[in-house]
């Protein structure tokens, strides 16, 4: 099984989300230590993202932004990015 973290700057906006986006952040996570390639590439990087729709937050959209390790087997969540 593969571990996921959040980064500080992750920890940091996961605070200010709502209850739901917090939910659907914390869902994607999971997710990630069962499937850690299930994102999509962002080009040019070693990231991936997996997007998050205003249906599943009850609001916002949200970009989960992250890099795999499969050495470590590890997945460190870099940044969520919430719509307006």
């Amino acid at each position: 099984m593969t571990f996921a973290f959040h980064s500080d700057a992750a920890e940091k906006i996961l605070a200010e989300l709502t209850t739901r986006e917090q939910a659907a952040v914390e869902t994607v996570r999971r997710s990630l230590e069962g499937d850690p390639g299930r994102g999509r590439p962002l080009p040019g990087t070693d990231t991936l993202t997996v997007e998050v729709l205003p249906e599943q937050t009850g609001g916002r959209g949200i970009s989960v932004v992250y890099r795999h390790d499969a050495d470590l087997d590890a997945v460190l969540i870099l940044w969520l990015i919430a719509g307006p």
